[in-house]
């Protein structure tokens, strides 16, 4: 069977929601539209507006398939999020922001039922960061949603349900610090059980399966063919990892980034991972469980820049910092990553100003080092591959091939959107090229070793 000539890829980040068009055989993105994620205030509190997004995308789904054609689509979201369907299969509850502080109101009752990290590979995580404490609190806070739940559909397949009326679960997203999901036996949790939802996990199915053919209504809605496959879908950082699966013997490491900087060692063991320091047992497209850490990175930039376009940081400015010891210490955002609980600060004060090339190069040296951190934690060895917008940092590609070295090249993916590729590869089956990387030179500044030790001793310390 050949692969479908062009795949529209739904990919909804935590900040933006995407819609690429990958070309089957060369796996090439032909388009991307995309529109920004929205979080509604509330009442009942703060959720996703997935209303607003099911417009985009079928905007997005009519204007491609009128310019190019559609022959599949599949799908990749953030994770952390799942989606409550009554008995009619409408929404029983609004979608919960995992970044809201709710479920923290209730976090020493559900710390009392939730699994150990040796059960579960999932870490003990603020807000709504692990999927589990979510439910408990909006179960707790809404006696009757329980009852009124019918089924509990993670966040891909909510976007498949809508195109083909049909539920499932993928292992990927319950295998995303959810709480509820076992990567060692593939199976739930004893949290699954306890929350009540024994028989509500809607069916457990491969990202690449077949999750259904579109609903003939909305094909004619839209102009699409009938009888369109759209697959089951699969957790982001996931997608990311795929093609790299497809295509390179372990050990390697792909770093996922966007709004969460995702690291995934390939190869790597599993134990003994530290779960304090925001590291965890991920599951790849296989069902593998892959040893990853994560930062909230995109965000994190996002608040450094403070609304200004950053220069970019030119050699000078990089040994500037580098010998001046100039540094931004963990953490931006204090809540996730492996510094949690640390404040951020700039090392004696020396806070360059914000749009200059020094700025640019500390912040790039930040997230480097945050990143060279986590892949350290995980057990990563051997090529770092880096996918998404920080491909176009070349100080923070630079700064992290100086620190890993020539044992772990640093390598840059050509794709504009990693996550489109590896969900575009549900529908066909196999990798018909290795992905395009360009690898990272390492640059000659024998300051990077001394600047490095200096800042993992301060952020231990919490020194500023």
């Amino acid at each position: 069977m050949s692969a479908p000539a062009h795949i529209a890829v739904i990919d909804i980040g935590k900040t933006h929601a995407k819609l690429a068009l990958v070309d089957g055989a060369s796996m090439a993105e032909i388009t991307v539209t995309s529109c920004q994620n929205k979080v509604l205030a509330g009442p009942p509190y703060p959720h996703f507006d997935l209303d607003a997004l099911w417009l985009f995308v079928k905007s997005a789904l009519a204007d491609m398939q009128a310019s190019h054609g559609i022959d599949a689509i599949s799908i990749t979201t953030h994770g952390a999020s799942a989606v409550l369907l009554d008995g009619q299969g409408n929404l029983a509850a609004p979608m919960l922001d995992y970044e809201y502080i709710g479920p923290d109101a209730v976090a020493e009752a559900y710390d009392a039922i939730r699994p150990d990290f040796a059960q579960t590979g999932s870490p003990r995580l603020a807000l709504g960061l692990n999927l589990g404490a979510q439910l408990f609190w909006q179960f707790q806070r809404d006696p009757a949603l329980l009852a009124r739940t019918a089924q509990v559909v993670t966040y891909p397949q909510y976007w498949g349900y809508l195109l083909t009326g049909q539920t499932a679960c993928d292992p990927c997203s319950l295998g995303c610090h959810t709480d509820l999901w076992n990567p060692f036996t593939n199976a739930p949790s004893d949290l699954v059980a306890k929350l009540g939802l024994t028989g509500k996990l809607a069916p457990l199915r491969a990202p690449s399966d077949v999750l259904g053919p579109i609903l003939p209504d909305l094909a004619r809605a839209l102009g699409l063919l009938q009888g369109i496959p759209v697959y089951v879908g699969i957790h982001d950082s996931n997608a990311s990892l795929l093609p790299h699966v497809q295509a390179m013997q372990p050990p390697f490491g792909v770093v996922s980034t966007g709004t969460w900087v995702i690291a995934m060692a390939m190869g790597a063991k599993v134990a003994p991972l530290d779960q304090s320091r925001d590291v965890l047992v991920n599951m790849n497209a296989y069902g593998a469980a892959v040893p990853s850490a994560r930062f909230m990175g995109g965000r994190e930039y996002e608040i450094l820049r403070g609304g200004a376009a950053l220069p970019p940081a030119d050699n000078a400015a990089i040994v500037q910092v580098l010998e001046g010891k100039i540094m931004l210490l963990p953490s931006v955002i204090s809540s996730a990553g492996p510094f949690q609980g640390r404040k951020m600060g700039w090392a004696d004060g020396h806070a360059p100003q914000i749009g200059n090339a020094e700025h640019s190069a500390t912040v790039a040296a930040y997230l480097a080092l945050m990143t060279k951190t986590c892949l350290d934690l995980i057990g990563q060895q051997g090529a770092i591959v880096v996918e998404g917008p920080f491909t176009r940092n070349m100080a923070y590609l630079q700064i992290l091939a100086a620190l890993a070295g020539p044992s772990r090249p640093v390598c840059a993916a050509t794709s504009q959107t990693g996550t489109s590729t590896g969900a575009a590869l549900l529908a066909t089956g196999g990798l018909p090229n290795p992905p395009q990387l360009q690898r990272t030179a390492i640059p000659a500044w024998p300051e990077i070793a001394a600047y490095e030790a200096l800042w993992q001793k301060r952020a231990a310390l919490g020194a500023i």
